[in-house]
């Protein structure tokens, strides 16, 4: 199971409304879910269902989300690619912007 989570380090708290989509990753890439995060920057699991092994990548619609708050940023678009393995069974990929940069890691 996947489940996102924004957060807005510049402000000190979540992210909400941040468009987020969910994509297969490979050859061709298919998109297989978009969500928004909601008022505590969160979507939760199961983001896209039940997902096999194999690469995936999460996009962050950032740029609108910082238009929205009157900052200017250097991000429009944030991809994050990552592997989900055979037999484990959730996922947590949380990100941590700025108008200037991010962070992301596989959490719990």
């Amino acid at each position: 199971m996947l489940s996102t989570h924004v957060l807005d380090t510049s402000r000190g708290g979540a992210a909400p409304g941040v468009e987020v989509k969910l994509y297969r990753a490979g050859t061709q890439r298919a998109e297989l879910a978009r969500a928004t995060t909601d008022a505590d920057g969160r979507i939760p699991a199961p983001f896209g269902g039940t997902l096999e092994s194999g690469w995936y990548e999460l996009v962050f619609s950032v740029g609108a989300y910082f238009a929205r708050e009157g900052s200017a940023t250097f991000y429009d678009e944030i991809p994050i690619r990552f592997r989900i393995d055979a037999g484990a069974e959730r996922y947590h990929v949380p990100l941590l912007i700025s108008p200037w940069g991010y962070c992301t890691y596989r959490g719990s």
